[in-house]
């Protein structure tokens, strides 16, 4: 699984076959077949198993205890995530358009958006609906950038969205 996940996120789900997978895990393709059926089942599981790891690893982030301190996570958790877990961004930033990994990130990130919504509320914006809209953008655009790294300075940008969000520390 770790040869198959470094191998789809640096040369691409298309461009991996399972012949290389198993020659670089020294190991025989049957044996990748045994498990897995085949190729996209393989990906299906290594896609699933990192959104498994992000919500053991972040669940406290993500819990909503007030308005400021979750947006501050919200802005945050970007660069947690890709920090903790590099290759399975990679592999999610390369894969956001196959079918599968699209559905997966929008699981991933459901509950997220009413939460947004409720903290953008209390805090008395004039259009709650739409800030959620604009941070979840943001947010998706700062992981994408972050797990290519193309994104230098996000210590600079999740502050810049802290002040504002009048949410800073």
């Amino acid at each position: 699984m770790k040869e198959a996940l470094l191998l789809f996120a640096e040369k691409g789900y298309v461009d991996t076959s399972t012949k290389i997978i198993a020659q670089k895990a020294g190991v025989s393709e049957a044996l990748i077949f045994k498990h897995f059926g085949n190729k996209d089942n393989l990906l299906s599981h290594l896609i699933k198993s990192g959104y498994r790891r992000v919500l053991q690893h972040h669940r406290g982030m993500m819990i909503y205890r007030d308005a400021k301190s979750f947006l501050r996570n919200m802005i945050n958790l970007p660069k947690e995530l890709v920090n903790e877990d590099p290759l399975f961004w990679k592999l999610q930033e390369r894969l956001s358009h196959h079918e599968f990994s699209r559905q997966q990130h929008e699981l991933f990130i459901k509950p997220v958006y009413p939460a947004i919504r409720r903290a953008f509320l209390e805090l008395g914006y004039e259009d709650p609906e739409l800030e959620a809209q604009l941070l979840l953008h943001i947010i998706e655009i700062l992981w994408k950038k972050e797990a290519n790294g193309d994104l230098s300075r996000s210590a600079e940008l999740a502050r810049i969205l802290e002040a504002k969000y009048s949410i800073a520390t």
